[in-house]
């Protein structure tokens, strides 16, 4: 964000080559720079073009204004909670209470950046904070104006009211100004004192007023009727009160009396001696030319604006503020130039809502501020007449924005995933596109990336993140990290690959890694052909180790006869029946032997097959006729064993 009331810092661009052009290209984060070419003038040699990063919003690198991002998003997705469909009168409070909670984020993160600025050692950092802090006090400014402008939408009495606390809050300096005094020897003599008085003159705090003048007649005993009289003036100034019976009328007449008689002591001259009383009573009656000679004391225009409606036109109306804002402005800054901060509140005074936005977007590089102050006044129905010709709402452009900035952080992208959520037209093509570039540094981030669109049934994004995290545990060997992405991503062909890699990895090793993820492979086994072959050869070891020898010849049998296993692999489940062939109790019956015989007569043809294809025929001494061999004995020993038992059960 930059200051609103200075010009932006201009980036010089050095190192473009002669006889190149500019582009721009502009990212949620960034501005690029980047060289382009004339068509016209034809190649213009080999090389490069050179990128320039003009400017990055440092904003949401700031951990202290990161805080302002992450709690506003929760106040943000509580805002999205309030219903329709309940009537506008008992929103309101909940809207007031809403943008309340906006200002006291903002409040609290300017507090902390003004105790960074002191603590710091840098001065660059220092005066970083500093700045920061003017921001956030203009944008709280703002908003606290709009808040009783058009969220609170106070009636003709009570707005004064709204619009005196506004200048209070925002002008606090007249109080530490007074405990100086105040904390002095001899305060009435204190070269501050008057302006101490003045400025609560000014901000209609009589009663503060009243304190300090009492300390003035002490010292001034002949002049003690004056200040009684003074005294008595500020005591009957009539203030508004919504919750009383009085009604507006009522009090308007009251406070012309008032008005009169104060006017009356004046023209009699009853001040006339004391040449500061006289001015505090010229203030009370709304004098334009006093006013405007305490400028200092006023310090900008809406002060002086709210000064001289307090003591001239107390009953102003919501209606009538915007000619007495821009007279005001004209009169105070007299030939001066509007700032920007200036031109904004004028806006504002003027009810303008959609013009102080785009002042305010012009104003602040980050869309922080005028996404979430066009998201409440969108909820106030205040914004429903205005959309943009591309179809989407300001509220939902200006919400994108924001979210696709917060989208370039490496942590603050979890909470543009709400916004996204809230914006019904674009919000989720916009998430879809910003979550593939969400980095997968770690499994854990790849987790919430995941539970995020499988959330929103984002089923290609789904895929994609599942694909990238099995490949990447795949080339650091991680096979079972591996697995279970596939599974996820619901990739027959990945898993295929990988329950590929197991089985190799088995057969080099004569064990298995990730036993607890195979062993727990359920129904997800069924994925691919070759994952349902390595569950259940696992399942074929556990039965073996648990010594349930039958069951487990059944499944190493069906395992071959039913073309699951694939048919490299058959020589390992042969291998694998040895031990059960060889075992005293015949486990496999005369039938599952002749099975396992054809198996093994047909892996011995396709043996013969490949060698021949090789021009290299299989010797005697190799591994392969070896194991053969000892295979066809074992099944000749347990065929025959196997008729003689099932012969001997028949009689």
């Amino acid at each position: 964000m930059e200051e609103v009331d200075v010009e932006p810092v201009v980036t010089n661009i050095s190192g473009i080559r002669p006889g190149k052009r500019m582009g721009f290209a502009w990212g949620p984060g960034d501005i690029l720079v980047y060289e382009t070419q004339n068509k016209a003038s034809g190649p213009t040699g080999s090389g490069c073009a050179f990128i320039h990063v003009v400017r990055k919003d440092e904003d949401i690198y700031s951990p202290i204004l990161r805080k302002l991002f992450n709690e506003s998003h929760h106040i943000f997705v509580g805002l999205q909670t309030i219903k329709d469909d309940l009537p506008s009168k008992s929103k309101k409070p909940q809207f007031v209470s809403i943008s309340r909670n906006y200002r006291s984020v903002i409040r609290a993160c300017m507090e902390e950046l003004q105790q960074a600025a002191v603590s710091a050692n840098d001065t660059e950092m220092a005066t970083q904070y500093g700045n920061q802090v003017s921001i956030l006090l203009a944008i709280e400014l703002i908003w606290n104006l709009c808040e009783v402008l058009f969220i609170d939408a106070a009636p003709a009495g009570s707005l004064l009211l709204h619009l005196l606390d506004w200048v209070r809050l925002h002008k606090s300096d007249v109080d530490e100004k007074a405990k100086v005094v105040l904390q002095s020897d001899s305060p009435a003599e204190h070269r501050d004192y008057w302006d101490v008085v003045l400025s609560y003159v000014l901000q209609g705090r009589l009663e503060d007023t009243r304190k300090m003048l009492m300390k003035q007649a002490m010292l001034q005993p002949a002049a003690k009727s004056m200040y009684k009289l003074m005294d008595s003036l500020l005591s009957k100034m009539p203030f508004y009160n919504p919750g009383g019976t009085q009604t507006l009328t009522e009090f308007d007449v009251k406070w012309r009396n008032w008005h009169e008689e104060v006017d009356r002591y004046l023209k009699d001259n009853s001040f006339a001696s004391n040449q500061h009383l006289e001015v505090i009573c010229k203030i009370l009656l709304g004098d334009e030319d006093v006013l405007l000679e305490h400028k200092e004391l006023l310090s900008t225009w809406y002060y002086f604006l709210i000064t001289r409606l307090l003591y001239c036109h107390p009953t102003v109306k919501p209606t009538e503020l915007h000619y007495y804002a821009q007279s005001s402005m004209m009169m105070f800054l007299d030939s001066g130039v509007p700032e920007p901060l200036d031109s904004i509140l004028l806006a504002a005074f003027e009810f303008d809502i959609h013009q102080v936005i785009k002042d305010c977007s012009i104003a602040l590089n980050n869309w922080w501020f005028v996404a979430h102050l066009t998201d409440l006044l969108d909820h106030c129905k205040l914004l429903q007449s205005h959309n943009l010709h591309f179809g989407s709402n300001l509220r939902e452009f200006l919400l994108l924005e924001y979210a696709s900035g917060l989208f370039t952080h490496h942590s603050l992208w979890q909470c543009a995933v709400d916004y996204f959520d809230h914006c019904p037209e674009f919000g989720r093509v916009y998430l879809e596109l910003q979550i593939e570039r969400v980095p997968l540094d770690t499994e854990r981030k790849a987790l919430k990336v995941l539970r995020i669109c499988e959330e929103r049934q984002m089923s290609e994004q789904v895929r994609s993140i599942c694909k990238i995290m099995a490949m990447r545990a795949v080339r650091n060997n991680r096979l079972g990290s591996a697995l279970s992405w596939s599974i996820r991503a619901k990739d027959a062909a990945f898993a295929t690959l990988i329950s590929e890699r197991f089985l190799q990895d088995y057969c080099a090793k004569g064990t298995f890694s990730d036993l607890d993820l195979i062993d727990n492979l359920g129904s997800t086994m069924l994925l691919s052909d070759r994952l349902t072959f390595l569950g259940k050869y696992r399942e074929f070891h556990k039965l073996y180790g648990e010594k349930c020898f039958s069951d487990a010849a059944k499944l190493l049998l069906s395992l071959m006869t039913a073309k699951i296993a694939p048919q490299s692999f058959w020589m390992t489940l042969l291998t694998d029946a040895l031990p059960l062939l060889e075992q005293k109790e015949v486990i496999f019956s005369a039938e599952q032997t002749y099975e396992l015989m054809y198996c093994l007569e047909e892996l011995t043809s396709s043996l013969i097959t490949a060698a021949s294809g090789s021009g290299r025929p299989m010797q005697e001494e190799d591994v392969e006729v070896t194991k053969v061999e000892m295979l066809r004995l074992a099944l000749a020993r347990n065929l025959a064993s196997a008729i003689v038992k099932e012969g001997t059960m028949q009689t």
